[in-house]
């Protein structure tokens, strides 16, 4: 009979037990999907190692900055270079301290294309600590 766990000397007794094994299956399949997912999502950002903040004791690291204007100029610590001057200063910051971390400040209507390519200019020239410059929402 439909509902009856089993019939003992004529009587009927209902089911008292929930099959949890198609909620489980339902579940772990869930899981693997976020963690493969998840994988993907990771693999595909862009890797930035953020500078630290130095205490009175620590010597403070190099630092370089590099400008994007939005009417597409480019500046390095405050001075106007074109991108082949822009290479050639990211090398020299980068011959004169091994340490040297690169801070990208850019107008918020710079295209997202320009600033990755500054920062693979950077990357090839041994530049490997960033930091991208926002300000703060108060």
């Amino acid at each position: 009979m439909a509902g009856t766990l089993g019939s003992t000397r004529g009587k009927s007794a209902m089911i008292s037990g929930i099959n949890v094994t198609p909620m489980v299956d339902v579940v772990l399949v869930l899981l693997v999907i976020m963690m493969v997912s998840a994988t993907y999502i990771v693999s595909q950002s862009m890797k930035v190692e953020l500078p630290k903040a130095a205490s009175q004791s620590d010597a403070v690291a190099s630092i370089a900055a590099v400008t994007l204007a939005k009417d597409g100029r480019i500046f390095f610590n405050q001075e106007p270079v074109d991108e082949p001057g822009l290479t050639a200063k990211l090398k020299q910051a980068h011959a004169s301290s091994e340490d040297v971390s690169l801070i990208v400040s850019a107008d918020k209507d710079v295209t997202h294309g320009k600033v990755v390519h500054v920062i693979d200019l950077a990357k090839l020239e041994g530049i490997f600590k960033f930091a991208i410059n926002v300000e703060t929402v108060e």
